[in-house]
Order: structure tokens, then sequence, then C-alpha cells
């Protein structure tokens, strides 16, 4: 429950982010049997594909580094099934990670993480 709370205050804080750099909020936690999607946005003709990871502060680990290649692929493949689904397959994707910590109030956006 409260990881679920920490995970919501991040992406909200993410998209609001994104929002007021010029991008639209196309979806939030878009699902299939394939897995999930934090945030997909646009700008102009560029999709990013926001995953965002929420976490107190960098001492265990840097938030990052919870994207595996697994998970990185999980990502794509959740990814080409939403924009099939949304007749977006002509435009350019991009792979965002963004890192909330909420301690220090501070995001860090990582463009083209993969």
């Amino acid at each position: 429950m409260l990881n679920k709370i920490i995970g919501d205050f991040g992406e909200n804080q993410v998209a609001k982010l994104y929002k007021k750099n010029g991008y639209k909020i196309l979806a939030r936690n878009f699902s299939c049997r394939m897995g999930e999607l934090d945030i997909v946005a646009i700008k102009h003709d560029i999709i990013a594909v926001i995953e965002v990871k929420t976490r107190k502060n960098q001492n265990f680990a840097q938030a990052k580094e919870f994207v595996d290649y697994k998970k990185q692929n999980r990502i794509k493949t959740t990814t080409m099934i939403f924009l099939q689904k949304n007749n977006l397959s002509d435009n350019i994707v991009r792979f965002d990670v963004a890192e909330v910590y909420t301690e220090t109030n501070t995001i860090n956006i990582i463009e083209n993480a993969f």
C-alpha cells in the first residue's frame, strides 16, 4: 500500500514535469498481458515512454539500476502493443527513466536510457 502511494507520488511529479516541458500525456499505467508502462507522452513526433522509479534516497542504489535488461525488454514489447493499439507506430520512440528521490525532492530524467 505504501509503495503504491510513493510510486503514484513519483509518477505524478514526473507527469507534471513532462507537461511543463511541452509534452502531452497519452497514457498513465497502460497495461496488457506483457507488462505495464508508467507514462507515455508525446511532443511533436517523439513519443517518450517513461519508466518512473521512486525512492527515498540513493543510499542503497540509484533508482535507474532497477531497470534491468529484462525490465527493458518488457517495456519495449509493451510499447509495441501500445503503439499498435493507438495507431502511433509511425512515431519516433524514446525510452526514458525518471528517478524520483523523495528525501531531497529531486527528479532526474535520463533521456534515451535504453
